[in-house]
Order: structure tokens, then sequence, then C-alpha cells
């Protein structure tokens, strides 16, 4: 296959052809790290294609292995017909948290969407320290940037793989959907896609004083200067190992981070005022930035993966439940609006149901509803089956299901062995509505609008109804995720 870089060879896969490892930037070493993204280099003769690239430096406890290569910022195409023309193309932005995620996972093998006729493309980018440190001398948000110079090889690229340029849908999980959210804002990126589909999108952005002092801190633990020049001398691994202690060491410094210190995540997202003026919520509800086609759901019970995975569930104390109360419910309610709509929930409920809120299900819903109020059409999911293994419709399990990568090690974490029926016809619904989604712009129900506020309940009884977590968002109404910031 001929890009415009250079020749590829990628190999047949289940009927399919099947392309790994393509870079679509250099390699941000040597002079190029905590750089922009710079084109790649053409390259002479036929490159192999047939394995994924090496995984970037990563942080925190669900980390890939990390590689001594440096060549991070690759990306895979998997295409149903190279030799055609026109098909729909899904790009697929991995960004776990902001500090981890890894193309080559399993979980998104993208089999069972490019047997129903998309372009899927996988991207790795650079995350933690490397994507998202605000250093002296260097740009912020470079993960972001990464992901709009992925898009940018997607636009001159994609219909040599069969693929239209003008009908590219970028989507993501988590740290990947607070990406594309992201991504909506700037123009950069805007003229590179259509559509956007976002999973369990995180609230999480960081003002510039509080992110340069995360920097500091990180550096200090390090003995260096918080600056691109200096922390370039650190090996790319033993950063994102530190930067990993430092998450766990986060909540030493609740009294001055405030909010960012309760989550585990110490990096994100900066609204520096140049790549990020603003959140995507203030943008779109404020008419600056125009909406576009959305499909965004979330999960039940987002945290519980996390109470689960952390070792705390069944553990959390009234103190517990007070601290994040005080924290993450927003005003003028706050604390009390949450136990007054909640009169009968011990103090696990109501914690996993504020931190559920705060991070991932009304940065949802208001997405939704401000890519509406821009002129978009929203469509809202919630998905309610629930997981096996961890308990509950928990942060994550969308993913196999959408993929149909229920038999991945990750998916059998989440689903067990051997998936239930109802998981079955589950992913089969969630699968259709991607397809549907990215190929004509609706899954296959109403758009969201303030007064119906249509939802897809994805459950063993699917169906759509207005939006079932109304005592959340009569709390969140009018109150869009914060930045964070000094306390």
């Amino acid at each position: 296959m001929r890009t415009a870089e250079g020749f590829v060879e990628g190999r047949r896969r289940q009927g399919h052809a099947v392309f790994r490892g393509i870079p679509y930037a250099q390699p941000p070493v040597g002079a190029l790290r905590f750089a922009a993204p710079v084109p790649v280099r053409p390259w002479e003769g036929i490159r192999p294609a047939a394995e994924f690239g090496p995984v970037a430096p990563q942080s925190g406890p669900t980390r890939a292995d990390p590689s001594d290569d440096t060549g991070w910022l690759t990306l895979n195409v998997s295409t149903p017909d190279p030799g055609g023309g026109g098909l729909p193309v899904l790009v697929w932005i991995i960004c776990g948290g902001y500090m981890a995620g890894d193309a080559g996972d399993p979980m998104y093998d993208p089999t069972a969407l490019t047997g129903a006729g998309l372009v899927v493309v996988s991207v790795n980018c650079r995350m933690g320290a490397e994507g998202f440190a605000l250093l002296d001398g260097a740009p912020a948000n470079r993960g972001l940037l990464d992901q709009v110079a992925a898009l940018e090889w997607v636009r001159r690229n994609i219909a040599r793989f069969g693929g239209d340029p003008e009908l590219v849908t970028v989507a993501g999980q988590s740290g990947g959907a607070g990406s594309v959210a992201a991504l909506l804002t700037m123009a950069s990126a805007r003229v590179l896609f259509r559509r956007a589909i976002t999973h369990s999108a995180p609230g999480l952005h960081c003002l510039p004083a509080l992110a340069e002092e995360v920097t500091a801190t990180l550096a200090g633990r390090l003995g260096t200067a918080p600056t691109a020049a200096a922390l370039a001398d650190i090996a790319p691994q033993r950063l994102a190992d530190e930067l990993t202690g430092l998450c766990v060491d986060l909540p030493q410094y609740g009294q001055r981070w405030g909010r960012l210190a309760r989550l585990g995540i110490a990096m994100c997202p900066v609204i520096d005022g140049d790549i990020l003026t603003e959140t995507p919520w203030a943008a779109l509800a404020g008419g600056r930035v125009a909406g576009v086609d959305l499909l965004v759901g979330h999960t039940r019970d987002e945290f519980r993966l996390f109470s689960v995975t952390t070792g705390r569930r069944g553990t959390f104390t009234a103190q517990d439940a007070d601290t994040a109360l005080d924290l993450f419910a927003p005003g003028p309610g706050g604390p009390d609006a949450y136990r007054a709509a909640h009169p009968h929930a011990g103090p696990e409920e109501l914690l996993e149901t504020v931190f559920s809120d705060a991070i991932f299900r009304m940065p949802s819903l208001l997405l939704a509803e401000a890519n509406a109020a821009a002129g978009g059409n929203s469509f809202l999911f919630e998905l309610q089956l629930g997981s096996p293994t961890v308990g509950g419709a928990c942060h994550s399990l969308d993913v196999p299901l959408a993929f149909g990568t229920m038999g991945s090690p990750s998916g059998k974490q989440l689903l067990g062995e051997e998936p239930t029926p109802e998981a079955v016809e589950v992913s089969r619904e969630l699968q259709q509505a991607w397809v549907r989604f990215v190929t004509s712009g609706s899954p296959g129900w109403a758009a969201y609008d303030p007064d119906q506020q249509l939802t897809r309940v994805l459950a063993a009884e699917p169906r759509t109804v207005p939006y079932p977590e109304q005592a959340s968002r009569r709390i969140w109404r009018g109150v869009p995720p914060a930045p964070f910031d000094l306390a």
C-alpha cells in the first residue's frame, strides 16, 4: 500500500487488510522530546506494517509494559476493502486516564467493526508527563497535538485504504473521550472529522497555576527543574514511573491541590489559553464552537470499577462520604442536595454516586446538552448491564461490548469467561449503534433534547426513556465541570 510518506506492507487477517505500526510523526526524542509532533520523514522501499508500534511511556497501575523503542507515535489501520473507496472511518483514540493505554490491547481488536464495513484506525499518543506536563519551553497538551497529527495523517492517506476522508468519526472512552471532547474545541482538529463518539467523558482539566505546581513537584522528586530542557535528561520511563509515585502520593497534597488530589490522576489537559482556551462545555454552551453529530454515553455505576480495583469496596466510611460530597457536590445545593435525593443511602452509595456523577456521568450528560445547544445532534445512552465480576455497570464495561471483544483478557475480567446472552445482545446493539452512527449520523434512536431527554438504556431489556439519572441531573443542572485549580 502506498501512503503519502512511502509504501507499507500489511497482512490479510480474517478477510481484512490490516496495517500496524505506521508512524504518523517522528519519534519525540532528542531535540523533539516535549515538542509538538513533527511530520514523519518519507522513506524509501517498503516499510513492514505487520506489528503494533511500541507503547509510549505510561504511568498508573494499569500501564502496559515499557518498551525501549521510542517510535511511539504510530497508528493502525484495518480495512475491509483497501481497493475500494468511500467507506466510513472510525478513529479510536487511546488515552486512559491521560496516563495509559495501548492500541495493541486485544480489547480494541477492530475485526467485528471492520467486518461491518468500517475502516478502523487506532492511535497511540503521548500520555502522562510526556503528553500533558506543563513545562517551560514546551507546548502544552502535546498528547492532544499528537492526536491532531494522527487525524491529519488520516486526512492525507485514508482514501488509499478505502476510506472516505470526509466521513471520519473520532471516538474514545474515558481519557480518550475527554480527548475527543477537547478536539471539538480545537480549530485545527475540527476540519479533520465529521462526527464524534465519547464514552464516559471525564470532566478533568487543569488551570495553569495548578498544572505548573504539579510539574514542579514531579521535577523536584527527580531532583531537577520543571523545564523541557532539564527533564529531557530524565529517561522517559523513569519520568513515567515517578509520575506513578506522585499519583500514589496525591492525598498528601489535598490542602493545596483540592479535587485533583482525590482522583489518583496528577495530569490532564490544561486550559493553557492557546491550544485549549476553555473547557468543551463552556465552548459549546457559549456558542464559540459549533455542535456536531455526537454519540455520547456513560455507564450507570461508573465508579464501581475503582472501588473494587483499589480494594476499597465495602470499607468506605461516613467521613469518606462527607469528604467526597464536600469536594465534588456542586452548588448551590452541595452535599445536602445529594443527601436529600438519596435519603436511605449509606456512605458507600453516596460516595460512589457523587464520584460517578462528578467524574463521568454528569460531564457526559452536560456534553450532550451543550452540543445540542450549539446546534449539533446529540444521541445519549446509559449502559445498565452489570458486570458479573466487578459488580454493577462499571466504568470500561462498554468497551469490549462496543468492539465485540468480550473474549479478550480485559473483556473476560469484566464479563467473565463466558458472556451471558444478555451481554451478547447488548454488545450486538452497541456495535450496530456505532456502525449506524459512523455511517449515517444516527445510532438508531431519537436525538436528545432538553424537553424529552430521550436516552437509550442498554440492558437486558433495552429501551428508550427520559434520562434515567434525574436526581443527579437536577443537582448538576447549569453547573458544568469546572477546571481544577489550587485550593
